[in-house]
């Protein structure tokens, strides 16, 4: 316990000393940090106009839902100028959320290991988990989440992206012990934020399943569909029409502002012909809501939190307008695996890969605005690279859980003739 509270005394103290620097407001301006869904400058200017009776979606600022509109305006008033700790706080809570569902997600995964033990052959201890991993991956995950560098920075430009993280923490916390109250809600707070966290439905239904049973789960999605309903009722009323729902989610489906961000989507439609657009935005948006749904909740279907990490980070990367954000929660949640590592193969390159492109990217974003010395096509292949790297992460962690599965059951010594069978490369 003393441990913990010095790890999160020393983030807090990061926190607040950059966000009361001089740096704070040039890494809220960053196009890494800050998108045009997640601003707080345009948060502010749109709370600001909405008190003067002005409709927020009158412009081309606010791309949120009314509902989401009212608790800023809440936040706003009521902080004011220590508005930047309430996001420090937020942040200190998911790292606790986050804590908490790797002690109950490895806890579990233990369990289930020990009532399959009939079934596996252990020739591999590094693949079987123990008292170790139980003790330590929470706290891998803590420090990957608190310490790392996108989380800060995001938490430093206050960006909207970090309540959409703690409704995220709150979902996996509720999963990882088959909550029914808590992933519900959350659920319905990302998907109403952000819209393509919807895909998570299918993990919350499993979840709740595996814990509580098939009927509780159908309620469960009952539940979801009646409070998203409601939502949007809501939302209604206070907007005095539907018009929000084109401003906000028709504007995240529709990408019509090509504004520089570290995805790929802006580069893509600024450079093609306008008969093909259609085309290739319903290729996009399809790819990155209902494409791999299927097959991923088949293959994942046994460990409901594999699953929503691997939507997370799939809406991180394939997202119309993602922000280092939403890659800092996969950064952070990806120590749950980490009894996995042996089976991994491009971890290190990844790394190395999100370093450089890291380090480039700002590089390459001065030359192309500031200097005249280089072009789009220079950020742009910073970016691709950097969402290639957290591609080749997720490959990974779910080619290592086959294999993991795999070597489990059958052992990873092989024989032929009655001989150990050895690997040679000539």
């Amino acid at each position: 316990m003393k441990s913990l509270v010095l790890i999160f005394l020393a983030a807090a103290i990061i926190r607040c000393w950059i966000i009361t620097s001089s740096y704070k407001e040039q890494i809220s301006l960053r196009i890494e940090v800050s998108t045009p869904v997640n601003s707080i400058h345009r948060v502010i200017e749109s709370c600001y106009r909405a008190d003067l009776g002005v409709d927020p979606y009158s412009s081309d600022i606010f791309h949120e839902s009314p509902l989401h509109l009212v608790f800023y305006q809440f936040l706003i008033t009521n902080f004011g100028d220590y508005l930047p700790f309430v996001f420090i706080f937020v942040d200190l809570l998911i790292a606790l959320l986050l804590f908490n569902m790797a002690k109950n997600y490895i806890f579990y995964l233990y369990i289930e290991q020990e009532l399959k033990g009939d079934e596996y052959m252990y020739t591999d201890k590094e693949l079987v988990l123990n008292g170790y991993d139980y003790i330590s991956t929470p706290k891998y995950v803590l420090i990957a989440y608190l310490f790392n560098p996108y989380v800060i920075a995001n938490c430093v430009g206050c960006t909207t992206a970090t309540f959409l993280n703690l409704s995220y923490a709150i979902f996996l916390f509720g999963i990882s012990y088959g909550s029914i109250l808590f992933p519900v809600v959350a659920l319905v707070l990302c998907s109403t934020q952000a819209l393509y966290p919807i895909v998570l439905i299918s993990p919350l239904y499993l979840s709740i399943a595996k814990f509580n049973g098939s009927k509780l789960a159908f309620i469960s999605l009952v539940s979801f569909l009646i409070c998203l309903a409601t939502f949007f009722a809501v939302c209604n009323i206070i907007n005095d029409g539907w018009e929000f729902i084109d401003k906000s989610y028709g504007f995240i489906l529709g990408v019509t502002d090509q504004q520089p961000n570290i995805g790929v989507y802006w580069y893509f439609f600024m450079e093609m012909f306008e008969h093909f657009r259609q085309l290739f935005l319903y290729s996009y948006q399809i790819n990155v809501s209902l494409l791999y749904c299927v097959p991923l909740t088949i293959k994942f279907r046994k460990d409901p939190v594999l699953l929503a990490f691997t939507f997370i980070t799939l809406t991180a990367i394939f997202k119309s307008y993602p922000g280092i954000g939403d890659f800092a929660f996969t950064l952070a949640v990806l120590p749950c695996w980490k009894y996995m590592y042996n089976c991994m193969q491009q971890i290190f390159v990844s790394g190395v890969a999100i370093f450089i492109t890291t380090a480039l990217g700002p590089i390459l974003w001065d030359l192309w605005i500031f200097m005249g010395t280089a072009n789009a096509n220079f950020y742009f292949g910073t970016t691709l690279a950097f969402v290639t790297a957290f591609i080749f992460i997720l490959t990974d962690v779910a080619f290592a859980y086959s294999k993991k599965e795999y070597l489990l059951r059958f052992g990873s010594i092989r024989k032929i003739n009655g001989k150990n069978a050895k690997l040679v490369l000539e």
